[in-house]
C-alpha cells in the first residue's frame, strides 16, 4: 500500500526541520561508541568496583570482557499498582540473559510517582518535572558503563517518556521496554464515572465514593482506561520498543512471563557484539516518531502526549510541533473506543484484537512507515502480532494480528472507523496556541461561545461550583497552570463538576494552560495553552466577562474582545508562593526556572548541539557527505 500523502509530507517536513539537531544527535551517538564491550574502556579498578558483589560465575564473564553485559533499569515500587509486578523481574531478566551467554546486571532505580494518588495534592505539582528526574536517573544508572544494552521496566504517565529520554541520551545502547501490563477489569468505567459525578453532587458521601473507586482500582496492574499509562504502552509498540503484543498481557501469569524472559534474551543478543546491532538512537527517528503520532490518534490516546512525544522526539534531535499531530489527526482515523471515548477497557481492545490488528489495520492503510527499524530488526510489520504461550507452556510463538475484529463495539478495521480523524485538534487565536481532544466530546459541544469565568487554581473553581455559583453558561480559564508557574498539574478535580453542568443543560467550556490528559472526557477543553502567562502568554489579559470562542471545527482560541482594549490590559500576576514550598516543591524549583513552553516538551533538555567531528569517533571516518553517525551511515555499516 502506498503511503498516504500526508503522511509523507508531515514526514518529510520533520526530516527537514530536524537535519542540524538530528545529526548532531547522530554523531553524539556514534562518539560514545567504542569496539567490542563498552566496559573495555574502564579501568582495571574500575572493572573491579563493578563486579565487586557479583556471583562468581558471573564475575567471570564480566571479567573477561568478551559477552555484553545488560542493564536492568527499574521503576519498581509497592505504591504503583502499575509498577508492583516489576518487584520479581530482575531474577528472571538476569536468569533468561544468562541462557545466551551474557549478563545482567541491576544497574539502577528511576523514581515513580502516580498521579492518580497526587491528583488535586501538592505532589500532583512535582508530576510532569518527574519526568526529566527520570531521565537523569536513568543516566545515571548508565552513566558506570559498564553495559551493552539495556532493559527499562516502566508503565506509567511520567515513567516511560523519562525512561526513553534517557535511554536516548545513550542512543548507542540498545534499549528494550518491558511493561507489566493492566489489572483485571473492576467496575466499569460508567459506573465509575457515575459515582464520581453523584459525590461531586454531594448525592452520595465519601463512603461510596471510596468503594467504587476500590472496585476500580482492585489489584496489581496498570489502571484499564485509556490514560497517559496505556498510550505509553502503545505507543513503545508502534514504536517497536517492546517486543511485539507485550504490552497489555496481564501480571502474575505465566505468558508475562515468558514475554519478560524473552525481552531479556533479546536485549543480549542486539548488542554491538552480534551481527544484529540495534541502538535505540537509531531505532528512535523520524518515521518511527511519526508511527508515534499516528497510533496516539487512531486509538483517542492521552493528550500528555503531546508534549512527551515532543520531549521524546527532541532527545533524539528531532523536532515536531503541535502543527504535526494537527495535520496527522485529520487523516488518521478513529479505529478504537476505549474509556473515557467509550465503555470498553483495555483488557477489552487486547481480546477484540490489540495493538496487532492496530498496526496491521493502518500498514495496510498507508498510514504507518514499515521501512523502521525495530527491536526485531527492519520493519513495523513484524509486529503486527499477537503473542501466545509456547509448546508445553514454555517460550512465547506469534501470531499473525486476527483479520477481523472480536468487537466492532471496541475496535474497528480502518475501512470502517468510528470516526475519519483523530479526533485531537489544535486550536489558535489570540489567546495562544492549545490542544483539544475531542473525540469524546459530541459534536454539538465542540463549539461554545460564553463568557469568561476566570479563576487562578482549580480549587478556586470547585468553591464557587460548590457554593452553587456557576449554574450558567460559561467558559472556565484555569490560569497560572502551567509549567513554569507551579509545573503544570493534571487538573482532573474539574472533570465531574464540567460534566454535571453540561449534563444540565449549560453551554460550558475549559481553556488552561495545565494539563488534562485522557480523563478529560465529554467537556470541551482547550490545555496546554501555550505559552503561558509567566512565558508573556495572553492568558494573563482575560477579564470575567470577555466572550470567548473555543471552535474545535474551525481551530478557533479567541478572546472576542476590541484590539485596542486588549492591548491597553496589563497581564494578570498571581501569588504563587504557596506553590513554591512543601511536597518537596522548594527541590523542583530548577525546573520550573529553566522549563521550556508546552509546545515545545515542557522539558529542561535542549536539542543537541554539535560536537567537532574529530572527536571520538571509533570506528571509520564520515562517508562521502553523510553527517557522521547519521541512520545512513548506520545502515551502510549493518550490511557491511
Amino acid at each position: 500500500m502506498a503511503l498516504h500523502p500526508v503522511l509523507e509530507s508531515v514526514t518529510a517536513r520533520i526530516i527537514e526541520r530536524s537535519k542540524p539537531s538530528r545529526g548532531a544527535y547522530l554523531a553524539h551517538l556514534e562518539a560514545a561508541r567504542i569496539k567490542g564491550v563498552q566496559r573495555g574502556a574502564l579501568s582495571c579498578t574500575n572493572l573491579a568496583h563493578g563486579f565487586a558483589a557479583f556471583p562468581a560465575n558471573d564475575k567471570l564473564v564480566l571479567k573477561e570482557v568478551k559477552k555484553p553485559s545488560v542493564a536492568i533499569i527499574s521503576s519498581y515500587n509497592d505504591m504503583l499498582s502499575a509498577h508492583q509486578p516489576f518487584e520479581g523481574y530482575p531474577q528472571l531478566i538476569k536468569q533468561a540473559v544468562r541462557e545466551v551467554g551474557a549478563v545482567a546486571q541491576f544497574a539502577g532505580g528511576a523514581p515513580a510517582m502516580c498521579d492518580g494518588v497526587t491528583q488535586g495534592q501538592p505532589g500532583m505539582e512535582l508530576s510532569l518535572f518527574s519526568r526529566d528526574a527520570i531521565a537523569m536517573a536513568a543516566a545515571v544508572a548508565l552513566s558506570h558503563n559498564m553495559f551493552d544494552s539495556a532493559v527499562y521496566l516502566g508503565v506509567c504517565d511520567k515513567i516511560v517518556p523519562g525512561l526513553l529520554i534517557g535511554a536516548l541520551h545513550f542512543g548507542h545502547l540498545p534499549a528494550v521496554f518491558v511493561p507489566a501490563g493492566p489489572m483485571t477489569t473492576g467496575l466499569s468505567n460508567s459506573e465509575k464515572a457515575k459515582v464520581r459525578q453523584l459525590y461531586a453532587q454531594g448525592k452520595v458521601g465519601r463512603e461510596e465514593l471510596l468503594e467504587g473507586e476500590a472496585k476500580s482500582y482492585h489489584g496489581a496492574g496498570t489502571c484499564t482506561f485509556y490514560g497517559t499509562a496505556n498510550s505509553n504502552q502503545m505507543l513503545m509498540e508502534v514504536m517497536g520498543l517492546h517486543l511485539p503484543g507485550a504490552a497489555f498481557i496481564t501480571p502474575n501469569t505465566p505468558l508475562r512471563d515468558e514475554l519478560t524472559k524473552a525481552a531479556a534474551r533479546r536485549a543480549a543478543v542486539i548488542t554491538a557484539q552480534s551481527d544484529e546491532y540495534l541502538p535505540v538512537g537509531h531505532v528512535v527517528d523520524e518515521k518511527s516518531i511519526v508511527n508515534a503520532i499516528v497510533a496516539l490518534l487512531t486509538t483517542g490516546g492521552s493528550t500528555n502526549h503531546t508534549l512527551h512525544l515532543v520531549a521524546i522526539a527532541k532527545a533524539a534531535g528531532i523536532v515536531i510541533d503541535w502543527n504535526d499531530f494537527d495535520e496527522l489527526s485529520r487523516v488518521v482515523p478513529l479505529l478504537t473506543r476505549i474509556y473515557p471515548n467509550g465503555d470498553a477497557d483495555v483488557n477489552h481492545f487486547h481480546a477484540a484484537g490489540g495493538t496487532g490488528f492496530v498496526i496491521r489495520e493502518l500498514l495496510d492503510a498507508g498510514l504507518l512507515h514499515d521501512d523502521v527499524t525495530t527491536i526485531l530488526g527492519k520493519g513495523l510489520r513484524a509486529h503486527a502480532a499477537e503473542p501466545f504461550l509456547g509448546e508445553n507452556g514454555q517460550g512465547v510463538v506469534w501470531k499473525d494480528a486476527p483479520l477481523e475484529s472480536g468487537d466492532e463495539k471496541v475496535l474497528r478495521k480502518a475501512g470502517a472507523p468510528f470516526s475519519a480523524d483523530g479526533g485531537m485538534v489544535l486550536v489558535k487565536g489570540n489567546l495562544g496556541r492549545a490542544v483539544m481532544k475531542v473525540s469524546a466530546v459530541k459534536p454539538e459541544h465542540r463549539t461554545v461561545e460564553a463568557p469568561a469565568l476566570v479563576f487562578n487554581s482549580q480549587e478556586a473553581f470547585m468553591a464557587d461550583y460548590k457554593a452553587g455559583k456557576l449554574d450558567r453558561d460559561f467558559v472556565a480559564v484555569i490560569r497560572f497552570q502551567g509549567p513554569r508557574a507551579n509545573g503544570m498539574p493534571e487538573l482532573h478535580a474539574l472533570t465531574p463538576a464540567l460534566a454535571n453542568l453540561q449534563d444540565a443543560g449549560r453551554h460550558v467550556a475549559l481553556v488552561t494552560d495545565g494539563r488534562m490528559s485522557g480523563a478529560s472526557g465529554k467537556v470541551p477543553a482547550a490545555i496546554h495553552v501555550s505559552p503561558e502567562i509567566l512565558a508573556g502568554g495572553p492568558l494573563g489579559l482575560v477579564r470575567d466577562g470577555d466572550i470567548i470562542r473555543l471552535c474545535a471545527s474551525t481551530g478557533t482560541l479567541e478572546a472576542l474582545v476590541d484590539s485596542a482594549v486588549w492591548h491597553a490590559r496589563s497581564m494578570a500576576t498571581a501569588d504563587l508562593s504557596p506553590n513554591q514550598v512543601g511536597m518537596g516543591r522548594e527541590l523542583f524549583a530548577m525546573f520550573r526556572n529553566s522549563v521550556c513552553e508546552a509546545e515545545k516538551g515542557a522539558t529542561t533538555f535542549p536539542l543537541p548541539s554539535p560536537i567537532p567531528t574529530t572527536v571520538g569517533l571509533h570506528d571509520q571516518d564520515p562517508v562521502g557527505n553523510t553527517v557522521p553517525g547519521s541512520d545512513e551511515d548506520f545502515s551502510m555499516k549493518k550490511e557491511a
